[in-house]
């Protein structure tokens, strides 16, 4: 049991590692079937939650309202040369609207990707409002042919 426990938390530690060192993530939404890709800045938290900030007038803010249920991916730069890593992941999104949800965010989200300033610039814009949201993810899978050679696809259920 102790060797198994070992490995899921390697994998995380691995997990952790990875969300540190990336930036931008490709969310995945969908209204009435029909699925939607973009691109957001991240943050995640130590329970490897995943905030972002967006105007509450995107398409993936509007679909995120209508249905919770998301998947995305995550993957650092990387030339044809260099060894296949990266993560995809299977969760719930929704709007932070408690003080201390918001308060979270901020504090794993500012200064890693825009200034505090910054931050409140967009939330105050009347044309763009900006929020935050989080994503509670069910599931990671880690696709690591560096750590992993032999058999490079780990799941982490959370």
């Amino acid at each position: 049991m102790k060797r198994v426990r070992d490995r899921v938390t390697e994998l995380r530690e691995l997990i952790k590692e990875y969300l540190r060192r990336a930036k931008l993530m490709q969310l995945a939404t969908s209204e009435k079937d029909q699925p939607w890709v973009c691109s957001v800045w991240f943050a995640a938290d130590d329970d490897l939650n995943l905030y972002w900030l967006s105007s509450i007038t995107r398409r993936h803010s509007d679909e995120v309202m209508k249905n919770d249920r998301v998947a995305g991916a995550i993957v650092l730069p990387q030339t044809p040369e260099d060894p296949p890593v990266g993560i995809q992941f299977q969760g719930t999104a929704g709007l932070l609207t408690s003080k201390e949800d918001i308060e979270k965010a901020f504090s794993v989200y500012a200064g890693r990707i825009f200034p505090v300033e910054k931050i409140r610039e967009f939330m105050a814009s009347e044309e763009k409002p900006h929020r935050f949201y989080r994503i509670r993810p069910v599931k990671y899978v880690l696709f690591d042919t560096v750590n992993y050679p032999e058999n490079s696809r780990r799941e982490l259920v959370l």
